[in-house]
């Protein structure tokens, strides 16, 4: 049981990057206390190096001056180097209470002369030259030493040219006081950045404070407002900074208040049409329960039948723009499809309606062996659209006329045509038929004044143009010019067209 608790519990999964809120504030006081935590280190590295050299810059003058005046002693008796350093010479020269010295002088062939014998001496592939004093470090009876040495001709006392024998003057003195004196540097530099550091970072996290309270204020105003105030946020009280983003909320607002005013409008409009046929459902069933005669009663339900499937249609045409508005613009959920096999599959589902209607609902389609008319669709909403376009030529066409659908291509769209021979649509009132709730004067046709503001919000997700024209094809001597309505969508090229066609 144990073990099978143990293989049902899971551990919460990692929180994502992306799902972690990030403080601003945290981030530039990162950005600008990281490089400055990293430099401080590095500064202390090289003020050291700085104090190091400093500090053996005088005792290195000091050591010089020693190894010079040694030098000055070392002469030349009967071909020999010999030495001529007093006792009291070699007591002041070892006078030191900080550091120990230590001297060495060598002669020609390398012989001692005086001094300490195990002052190791300059590396043997060092070029020996009279007359210039060296610096080295080196190690006597196990601690560090500044070595100062300088080669030495006899018989010029100090002089002499490179190829004379040398004799060797070396002076050594321990590094305690270089130390102290780097140390008093280190301190006289470091101690004051403790003292300075603090106060930067007190300044920085006022800084950034005082400069993100423009955000702090915005906050508040925005805050501050009412749930339904949708009015732009005034952007001159911010910074430049902000302005894109004040900017940016204000459109994003606006868009919201114009979706927030159509669907009231949406709303207002569609509960004052659905109140005629929910009054007329009603009264006939009102007008059912009061009546005796059979008949009467008949014709009361037959009229309750209608204004229960016009309430119905109704409803469903509401549903169908609700969801053709809410579909994504420019491609949420689109497929690979072949426009003419969709269309004909439209037209199949209202033959039984035109046969009611006595209308000749006909379809033409692409030549045989002609390209496939593909496009990228939604094949639900388009199926809609298609539907809504047949459903408004069938209801304003007249019995004995007829429908035609048509499918064609040209170099860069898929057209879909609906003509009919109806009474026609006058030019002035082309644009507002596609208007929700509109209906031309005059009509005798049934309908909700729905349809073609769905097939409109339908074609602007696809990126279709839609065009109305009076029918070409109509007969003249009927005086009715007939509707061409036609809606052009981008045609997918070969190219593009690597998935299977959707057939509908």
């Amino acid at each position: 049981m144990a073990d099978d608790a143990a293989d049902a519990w899971r551990p919460p999964a990692a929180e994502s990057d992306q799902d972690i809120e990030h403080s601003l504030f945290g981030e530039i006081l990162d950005w600008m206390l990281a490089p400055l935590l990293l430099l401080w280190p590095m500064s202390i590295a090289i003020t050291y190096l700085v104090a190091k050299s400093i500090a053996n810059e005088p005792f290195d003058h000091a050591l010089e001056d020693s190894v010079t005046v040694l030098a000055q002693q070392v002469k030349e008796i009967n071909g020999k180097a010999v030495k001529r350093l007093p006792g009291s010479a070699r007591d002041i020269l070892r006078a030191d209470d900080i550091d120990n010295i230590y001297f060495q002088i060598l002669g020609q062939r390398g012989d001692y002369l005086d001094g300490d014998r195990d002052l190791p001496p300059p590396a043997d592939e060092e070029p020996r030259r009279a007359g210039t004093v060296r610096f080295r470090t080196d190690a006597m009876h196990g601690t560090q030493v500044r070595v100062a040495y300088t080669w030495v001709a006899p018989d010029q006392a100090g002089g002499g040219g490179d190829e004379a024998p040398l004799a060797l003057v070396q002076v050594a003195e321990t590094l305690e006081k270089r130390a102290r004196l780097a140390n008093e540097i280190i301190k006289g530099v470091i101690l004051p950045q403790f003292i300075i550091l603090p106060i930067v970072l007190a300044l920085v996290w006022f800084a950034l404070a005082r400069g993100l309270s423009p955000l702090a204020q915005l906050q508040e105003r925005i805050r501050a407002r009412s749930s339904d105030d949708l009015s732009p946020i005034e952007s001159h009280q911010v910074p430049e900074e902000i302005s894109p983003l004040v900017r940016s909320l204000n459109d994003m607002l606006a868009r919201l208040s114009l979706s927030i005013d159509m669907q009231k409008r949406f709303i207002a409009d569609a509960a004052h049409q659905m109140k005629t046929p929910l009054a007329g459902m009603r009264m006939q069933s009102e007008l059912a329960l009061r009546q005796t005669d059979q008949g009467e009663i008949h014709r009361s339900l037959l009229q309750l039948a209608k204004s229960s499937e016009a309430a119905t249609r109704l409803v469903n045409q509401l549903l169908a723009l609700a969801r053709a508005e809410n579909q994504p613009r420019g491609g949420g959920g689109l497929v690979t499809l072949e426009l003419a096999e969709l269309a004909r599959s439209a037209v199949r589902d209202w033959v039984p309606t035109s046969f009611t209607q006595h209308i000749d609902l006909g379809y033409e389609g692409p030549a045989d062996g002609a390209a496939p008319v593909a496009i990228a669709g939604n094949p639900t909403m388009l199926r809609e659209m298609l539907s809504n376009l047949i459903d408004n030529a069938l209801r304003y066409t007249p019995a004995g006329g007829s429908v035609t659908v048509r499918v064609r291509a040209d170099a860069a769209h898929a057209i879909v045509e609906v003509e009919d021979t109806g009474p026609g649509i006058a030019p002035a009132e082309r644009q507002q038929i596609f208007e929700r709730f509109y209906r031309i004067l005059g009509s005798a046709a049934e309908g909700s004044g729905l349809g073609l503001a769905i097939v409109r919000e339908i074609a602007i997700q696809h990126g279709a143009d839609i065009d109305v024209f009076n029918n070409p094809r109509a007969p003249q001597q009927t005086q009715r010019p007939g509707s061409l309505f036609r809606v052009s969508l981008p045609l997918l090229r070969d190219d593009d067209d690597d998935e299977e066609l959707y057939l509908g």
